[in-house]
């Protein structure tokens, strides 16, 4: 990163107890959802982190606003450790870090109009005293994402998906926040509006100078919007890169099997490249395999990978993988 980071995490965990039982499950094992991430996000940067269902990114976001609590690990913001604040004074915090959910239709309140629902953190922080000024800043924010502020008195049935997203979008720019973590935010749209929230997040954060962690399992979206982008499996992150980098030449085993599975708009490339089909599933996180995670399911897999977890280590111009293996190939 260019500039000096605005969020820092240094060995974030969630572990959830387990009450054991079940296949391949030890009893009593801790559910290790997220097991020891870090990264950075630089004022006005996005970081994409991207990963298959389940690999813990959404837990990361949520612990992040402590809306999850951290089993361990630090989460600062401009270097005071939000994992050590009093519950009042997290609330203060989530004016300056704030989130928009996946599901536009259950994260909006369907007794609500949307301008209440607009209001609502403005209300919490006491911002915009008075009914006008209230009024006005909930018109702003529709404006802003490309809503008709004269339709504040609706519901959210009243609004398609997208719309509702963008609903989601304004409540999250409400209290002018610094940075943003968009959990999946168009996983469940139409694939034709997918690109317009896209869009919308770049403009504004263009616009407003915000910095997004950006969370997807869609790569070519997260290669959209991203500055750099971190690729997680099974709660850890295994590969950091910047986009131009991790797209041309990704360095660990995992992202090379995600990138194979992007399309390339060019037919004959498409035909002509090489598919990577990963073997097997993904193993559970209460009981996660010994040595690399990624290694019951690596086509590069070797001895050292079941007995040495490999370490996130730089392999250049901050390009970081943990693989040990150079290139995340045979060699």
């Amino acid at each position: 990163m260019a500039e000096p980071a605005l969020l820092n995490v240094t060995d974030l965990r969630v572990h959830f107890p387990s009450a054991g039982g079940g296949l391949r499950r030890r009893p009593g094992a801790a559910v290790r959802a997220v097991d020891g991430v870090s990264f950075g996000v630089a004022t006005g940067e996005t970081l994409g982190l991207v990963g298959e269902s389940g690999c813990g990114k959404s837990t990361t976001g949520l612990a992040l606003l402590r809306l999850i609590e951290p089993t361990a690990g630090q989460v600062t913001l401009d270097g005071i450790d939000l994992t050590t604040l009093s519950r009042r004074r997290m609330r203060a915090m989530r004016r300056r870090v704030t989130m928009i959910f996946q599901d536009p239709y259950a994260s909006l309140d369907p007794r609500m109009t949307i301008g209440s629902i607009i209001a609502e953190p403005l209300a919490v922080h006491g911002l915009h005293r008075g009914s006008r000024a209230r009024r006005h800043r909930i018109g702003e924010l529709l404006e802003l994402v490309g809503l008709d502020p004269g339709h504040a008195h609706r519901h959210p049935h009243e609004f398609s998906g997208g719309q509702r997203q963008r609903v989601g979008i304004a409540r999250a720019l409400a209290c002018e926040p610094e940075l943003i973590v968009a959990d999946e935010p168009i996983a469940a749209l139409d694939v034709s509006i997918q690109a317009q929230i896209i869009n919308l997040l770049e403009d504004l954060r263009d616009e407003l100078g915000l910095a997004y962690l950006f969370i997807a399992h869609d790569l070519a979206a997260v290669g959209h919007l991203s500055d750099r982008i971190a690729v997680m499996y099974l709660g850890r992150i295994v590969e950091v890169a910047d986009r131009a980098t991790l797209f041309d030449r990704p360095a660990h085993p995992y992202s090379q099997a995600l990138l194979s599975a992007v399309p390339l708009p060019d037919p004959v490339a498409e035909r002509a490249r090489e598919r990577i089909i990963l073997r097997g599933t993904v193993p559970s996180p209460a009981d996660p395999p010994s040595g690399c995670n990624f290694r019951t399911r690596c086509p590069a897999a070797f001895d050292r990978c079941a007995v040495e977890d490999p370490v996130l280590t730089v392999r250049g111009d901050g390009h970081q993988a943990a693989c040990h293996l150079p290139g995340g190939r045979p060699g």
